[in-house]
């Protein structure tokens, strides 16, 4: 099994109605996928999480030294990638390039090898992963909140146990929308919230402290992910835990995270920190430091099956009898892209979602929408 092709694809689809949050407005989605076909005709698909156009660009960089290596050496096609753009991408939308190849060449090893991309990691500690829906963006300032009750009922109807909502617009704000999803959820549902970097560390001290009373399971990215220190100085002021990584890269930009003690849990997205090759060797630095990992997903949908694989190998931590349970991302804004690409769809059962047995990832690209969807 050798790569003898590498095809990259734009996929867009304009929402029926935009949403925004603490930094942007989104009108649509875009994503960049990759199809890698070996010599006897197997492929497999790989994302990066980032700017579609040039996560592409990127790939097309790579693909002169990539044709003709074998499959079943994924660790040395990813040093191969690493090495050629060390001098310019050591963080950035290069590496989610290389994120996206190295998920398609796990996918195609898995099928190369008739295994799940969870067993070729290691082992599978755990078959279900409890969904955390992702929501609750800003549809407009004047009341961000207006729909938010119907939003939440329809998570609840789904089996939700755990809710992550949007935050960043303000202290005073924020503690409004939040005391009101609380009101609305109850207190046996997990609340979460994303600042999506919005704060000083002024500010994230004075909002965490304030919101202590609701029950927030984890603050994500209060703060911009340049300030490691102050990470650490806001964890060390508050009883919540704190979370960051989707805009980390690579297991030294981790490593950085962990060894000034800024985050509770480290959220990679594997689609742009590196790919499975390296989210593996993040995990083991976590493990190292007794963090938590809580992959990020955004995208067309194969993201989530790429951290379902990778979730299912992480070591428990700590270990006991009755294993806690571990969180994946299940974004829930408007994706056709998602509900029309993916086989198999995604499906909640009992709270919980399966961890994929089929070869590889476990999931293809419907084509026909494909083509649909390509710009």
């Amino acid at each position: 099994m050798n790569i003898k092709k590498i095809e990259t694809f734009i996929v867009r689809d304009k929402l029926s109605k935009s949403f925004f949050f603490s930094q942007w407005e989104y009108s649509e989605r875009l994503c960049c996928l990759v199809k890698i076909t070996t010599d006897d005709g197997n492929y497999g698909w790989g994302e990066g999480y980032g700017p579609a156009n040039i996560v592409k660009e990127g790939i097309e960089f790579l693909k002169p030294i990539l044709i003709g290596m074998k499959i079943i050496d994924n660790e040395v096609i990813w040093s191969k990638m690493y090495s050629r753009t060390l001098d310019y991408a050591r963080k950035g939308v290069l590496t989610a390039s290389i994120s996206a190849i190295d998920v398609a060449v796990w996918d195609l090893k898995g099928k190369l090898l008739n295994l799940p991309v969870s067993k070729l990691l290691g082992g599978t500690y755990r078959n279900k992963i409890k969904p955390y829906a992702t929501g609750l963006y800003f549809s407009s300032i004047e009341n961000p909140s207006k729909n938010f009750e119907t939003e939440l009922i329809n998570y609840l109807k789904k089996g939700f146990k755990a809710i992550k909502m949007k935050i960043g617009l303000g202290i005073e704000a924020d503690l409004k929308n939040i005391k009101y999803v609380r009101k609305v959820i109850g207190n046996d549902i997990k609340l979460m919230v994303d600042a999506n970097h919005a704060y000083s560390l002024i500010e994230s001290i004075e909002l965490s402290k304030k919101m202590e009373k609701y029950e927030i399971s984890w603050f994500e990215e209060p703060i911009s992910p340049e300030h490691y220190k102050q990470y650490k100085e806001l964890r060390e002021k508050t009883s919540i835990p704190v979370s960051a990584g989707e805009s980390e890269y690579l297991r030294y930009g981790f490593h950085q995270l962990l060894e000034n003690k800024s985050v509770d849990i480290i959220q990679p997205d594997i689609c742009s920190c590196g790919g499975l090759t390296e989210a593996k060797k993040i995990s083991s630095l976590a493990s190292v430091y007794g963090v938590d990992i809580v992959p990020h997903t955004w995208g067309s949908g194969l993201g989530i099956y790429v951290a379902l694989n990778f979730i299912a190998n992480i070591e428990p931590n700590p270990n006991r009898l009755v294993e806690k349970d571990l969180y994946i991302e299940y974004d829930q804004t408007e994706n056709r892209i998602r509900e029309e690409l993916i086989i198999p769809k995604l499906i909640i059962k009992d709270g919980y979602i399966e961890i994929p047995t089929s070869p590889g990832l476990g999931v293809d690209i419907n084509e026909e929408k494909l083509n649909q969807f390509k710009t």
